[in-house]
């Protein structure tokens, strides 16, 4: 289990430096759904299982929104994508700066800290993620409501900037 969850945080450092590196946001939209799907990953590897789906679902959502926006401000006949020559050098320098600090923490690295939420008490009767679930709920009520009316009017703005100079069926006749 232990590989696995080594798979996908390598998986993860890559998916954030094809984020960082690409200048067309066309594949760095596609670069972020695949972090966030890869970390939902390392999410359910660590003991969660409602909480990871939860959070998937609403960064695939706000993906989508950020995706739009950025195909409507950058309409690119060719966008320069991930095999030209600069892209992949800014990589190969992100790669080795990872390498690089991630070998000067090697040695206080250990593959014993990763245990589920489970496995940090002897007699859990529930789930942790559950509990977790349950709390936001009952006293982070406000905040969700608060949250979900953000990503509302987020929404309505992102499709206000990308609409431009046409109305469409709100248009003044």
């Amino acid at each position: 289990m232990a590989w696995v969850l080594f798979l996908l945080l390598l998986g993860l450092i890559f998916g954030l430096i094809v984020v960082a590196c690409n200048p067309s946001p066309y594949f760095a939209a596609l670069g972020l759904v695949v972090v966030s799907a890869v970390g939902c990953g390392i999410l359910v590897g660590h003991g969660g299982v409602f909480l990871p789906l939860i959070l998937f679902l609403i960064y695939l959502g706000g993906m989508l929104v950020v995706f739009a926006y950025s195909a409507a401000l950058a309409a690119e006949p060719f966008p320069e994508s991930l095999g030209s020559r600069r892209v992949i050098m800014v990589m190969l320098i992100y790669c080795l700066a990872v390498f690089l600090v991630g070998g000067y923490f090697y040695d206080e690295w250990s593959f014993s800290s990763w245990v589920t939420a489970e496995e940090g008490s002897e007699f859990s009767m529930s789930r942790g993620d559950l509990e977790g679930i349950g709390m936001l709920y009952s006293h982070g009520g406000l905040l969700l409501l608060i949250a979900a009316g953000v990503l509302l009017l987020t929404l309505f703005a992102v499709l206000e900037l990308s609409r431009g100079a046409n109305r469409g069926a709100l248009r003044v006749v």
